[in-house]
């Protein structure tokens, strides 16, 4: 098998509080190939943004600390780098795309002045070449007059048009992994779908392998190869998008696939909704973290600590005791094990 593009082996990420430490990122492990599109799904808080930032290594101490694991990419440990090489990597290799574009780019300077800086940061090109990047760059991203916007400000761009922006700078360097945290939350369900078909015909064009974080699951249909679902710092369960949304293993997985709307059926009962809420990071509860919010947990499930292991479909793993015991199409427990 060829060697993966991005390798993450028992990432744990922790930050210090006056209430404690918060364990944002506990033993994070998963590979993506070249070209890849992950979508990486989950409540607020379950640790999608925090692995990204252990990822792009902007985790600031002393608050904040990588505590134990490995990043490699492309065969080199993150990790072990000295920063200035590290900051090559970002924007060069690596790029990010944040959540809110309008706090992304600095209000006091163009459009124009922030992707050149980029492109010129990474490449070896003079001003005037570095413009006429930025402008190719603005019109991939299908922004109209491209080399007069590029002296506009952020405030003169609409919300679509300012994430277009961000795109255009995360693509400008070609990098082979392209972090999108929430690209599209804060826009209108058109812009959204615009948004993501762009970055879709941009990934392919480029062979760009893509790491999707988000809340919403059509979005990952539509977007995503594999998927990995995050709870309370750690992956619960992952594996190809076609698998994980046909067969869920997890019950946390069926519980956010349950309350979504599905228009290709009739709906004549209330969706299922996951009850109860996130656990502390702080003090999580022992053994499965999910285990107090779970209408199929056991005592084994409160006193341990389920490993990520193979279940369903091949190449799908689950983080639960007795994922191949439990029919969650059907919300009932095949074999011995009983519902509570």
């Amino acid at each position: 098998m060829a060697e993966p593009l991005l390798s993450v082996k028992d990432l744990r990420t922790y930050f210090t509080t006056e209430e404690g430490v918060v364990r944002a990122v506990e033993g994070v492990s998963f590979d993506m190939a070249v070209g890849e599109r992950r979508g990486v799904v989950g409540e607020s808080g379950s640790g999608k943004s925090v692995t990204a930032m252990s990822i792009m290594r902007l985790i600031e101490p002393p608050a904040g600390e990588i505590v134990t694991g490995t990043i490699d990419f492309q065969g080199e440990n993150l990790l072990a780098l000295p920063e200035d090489e590290m900051q090559e990597v970002r924007g060069g290799k690596i790029a990010m795309i944040f959540q809110d574009p309008m706090t992304s780019l600095n209000p006091v300077y163009t459009v124009g002045d922030q992707l050149i800086e980029t492109i010129m940061l990474h490449q070896n090109v003079n001003k005037h070449d570095a413009r006429e990047i930025a402008g190719k760059a603005l019109d991939d991203v299908q922004i109209p007059s491209p080399s007069r916007v590029l002296d506009d400000y952020p405030h003169q761009f609409s919300g679509g048009m300012r994430q277009r922006v961000m795109i255009a700078m995360g693509l400008s360097c070609n990098p082979d992994l392209l972090i999108a945290d929430e690209p599209t939350t804060a826009l209108d369900v058109t812009t959204q779908a615009q948004i993501m078909d762009l970055m879709l015909k941009l990934a392919e064009d480029r062979g760009t392998a893509v790491m999707l974080i988000t809340h919403d699951l059509g979005v990952v249909a539509g977007f995503c190869d594999t998927v990995q679902v995050m709870y309370a710092g750690a992956i619960v369960e992952q594996g190809t998008a076609k698998d994980l949304f046909g067969d869920p293993q997890h019950p946390y997985t069926w519980g956010l696939l349950g309350s979504m709307t599905r228009l290709d059926e009739s709906h004549t009962e209330r969706l299922h909704s996951v009850r109860g809420a996130p656990p502390s990071l702080i003090n999580p509860p022992s053994g499965c973290r999910f285990n107090p919010r779970c209408d199929f947990a056991q005592e084994q499930c409160r006193s341990r600590y389920p490993a990520l292991r193979e279940s369903g479909n091949e190449a799908q793993f689950a983080a639960c005791h007795f994922a191949t015991e439990l029919d969650l199409k059907s919300m009932s427990v095949r074999g011995e094990v009983s519902n509570r």
